[in-house]
């Protein structure tokens, strides 16, 4: 199958990897050192789903049109790398692999002759140079196009994905991105502090803090009517038992989330974005979070606290010590 991958950073270009190893025909997007090098020496994966050199097509833009298509930009670049490729995309179906709560609706208001699929991707991966990346957490691939049965695009995306990686099409999709927006509440610390997600919650103070942004993050889903889906461990109950349990008991959940992320040091893909000098996703983030709650007419503190630390380091190009974080966050708690 033609398969176009729009974005090979760490997450495009592993799914891009492992699709040219099971055989399809594929090209990816990239930019700068990374498309150059992809173009001289190959698209190199290593660790959790073994080592692959991918020789794929690779251009700035897709050049031919694609059987299927996955976007797998940072959310901010989601919309403007669709209209870069709206004709190369009209009436096929197009999976929009990103963090946040947007991104499908936003695809399929700009794809309207196509199948759009939305892809929640709970491994891990890392960029770690140009033309290399590395899977230091496998997991699974959540599929779904909002609420209800699995679509037959969604479906076809299942059998194709699930022969290289782990996938599960669900029918609670918006619910699953609720979940994976609490998941992503490990990806704020890391970023501000330069230390790894496991790192940052094996500190008995930067644990807390991370427990209680996903505890506010929780509380302003219930407000809204979600009814979370069940990814990585993480179920409906699970959560509200965060929302209504103290901080000191509530922890548990981040001390399991850790524990499932193994030992290779994981830095979350806020941290891997302000490494290499580029914006990140966390006003789709914690961000989602202090947006929601604004909606419903309430506050999200501490959410809100989180951004701003993590806009200054973009700002700034320097890591906020432990101790500043504790001090700046603490009276929120």
């Amino acid at each position: 199958m033609r398969i176009g991958v729009i974005g090979a950073g760490a997450i495009g270009g592993t799914i891009a990897a492992l699709l040219d190893r099971s055989g399809h025909d594929v090209e990816v997007t990239a930019r700068g050192e990374h498309l150059a090098a992809i173009r001289s020496t190959g698209l190199k994966l290593s660790g959790g789903w073994g080592t692959h050199t991918a020789h794929v097509a690779a251009a700035e833009t897709l050049q031919r049109a694609p059987e299927l298509a996955f976007v797998t930009t940072k959310a901010q670049d989601a919309a403007a790398a669709i209209r870069e490729h709206t004709a190369l995309l009209a009436g096929i179906p197009v999976v929009i692999v990103q963090n946040g709560l947007t991104g499908l609706d936003e695809a399929s208001a700009l794809l309207p002759d196509s199948d759009c699929v939305g892809a929640l991707a709970l491994w891990a991966a890392s960029y770690l140079s140009p033309g290399s990346v590395s899977v230091t957490t496998p997991s699974t691939t959540y599929l779904g196009s909002g609420d209800g049965p699995p679509t037959a695009a969604t479906l076809l995306v299942a059998r194709v994905l699930g022969a290289v990686m782990p996938c599960q099409a669900t029918d609670n999709f918006t619910g699953c991105q609720w979940t994976k927006l609490m998941v992503n509440q490990i990806n704020a610390m890391p970023a501000i502090t330069g230390l790894s997600a496991q790192e940052t919650l094996a500190d008995r103070h930067l644990r807390l803090i991370v427990t209680a942004s996903l505890r506010e993050a929780v509380r302003v889903a219930i407000s809204a009517g979600v009814h979370f889906g069940s990814l990585q461990g993480l179920t409906d109950p699970i959560l509200r038992f965060v929302a209504r349990s103290p901080l000191a008991v509530a922890q548990v959940v981040p001390l399991l989330m850790k524990r499932r992320m193994g030992r290779t040091p994981n830095p979350g893909s806020t941290l891997q974005s302000i490494r290499r000098g580029q914006p990140t996703e966390i006003d789709y983030l914690n961000g989602a979070v202090v947006d929601q709650a604004a909606r419903l007419g309430i506050h999200a503190p501490i959410n809100a606290a989180l951004v701003g630390l993590v806009h200054r380091v973009e700002h700034t190009g320097e890591f906020v010590t432990p101790a500043e974080v504790i001090t700046t966050i603490a009276p929120l708690l």
